[in-house]
């Protein structure tokens, strides 16, 4: 136990100096969404929880009570993620709800512990495709979903559960950016 919370710990530690990038995104994503847009996340597994964590918190509330945003996870819609796979492959799943989806000026959340799923690219593929704005928050770089993303905050830790923990805490300053901003 000792030595998760070591490595936890340490991480965070390497990652502090992006609460700026955080805060940068938030004031953004605000924007974004005060006129209309709207937040797509995608990620596999834990990172699949994580992004719905962060959509529920922008159509629910993080902190402060506000009007509800428009924020989707792409993985949620079991009917159109096995439609999707069955008639297109499983690395289109995100890709093709992020063309239904997304507008231009909109925001994609990619999460990614290894910066490499397939699926996860091809959404931020697609983003870019639409004039959508990625965003990827990923374990170490260089990584493929690094290269793609408009910006990316990687995490260097070796772990799958220290990459994820890490990226919860982003999402919650992210989330109180947001509403700081609102």
């Amino acid at each position: 136990m000792d030595t998760h919370l070591e490595k936890l710990w340490n991480t965070l530690e390497k990652v502090d100096d992006h609460a700026v990038t955080v805060r940068a995104w938030g004031g953004k994503l605000a924007g974004v969404l005060s006129a209309g847009g709207r937040l797509l996340a995608c990620g596999n597994g834990g990172s699949a929880a994580e992004a719905q964590h962060l959509t529920a918190e922008l159509v629910g509330r993080f902190r402060a009570d506000r009007r509800p945003y428009a924020a989707i996870p792409l993985h949620a819609d079991g009917s159109s993620m096995t439609a999707i796979a069955n008639d297109f492959g499983h690395d289109e799943v995100f890709a093709r709800q992020v063309q239904a989806h997304g507008r231009p000026g909109d925001v994609l959340v990619c999460l990614s512990t290894s910066g490499g799923s397939a699926n996860v690219l091809a959404a931020a593929r697609a983003a870019q495709a639409c004039g959508i704005l990625a965003w990827g928050l990923t374990g170490p770089a260089p990584n493929p979903l690094a290269a793609l993303c408009d910006e990316t905050i990687a995490v260097p830790a070796e772990e799958t559960a220290t990459v994820q923990e890490v990226h919860l805490a982003m999402i919650h300053m992210l989330c109180d950016a947001v509403e700081e901003a609102l």
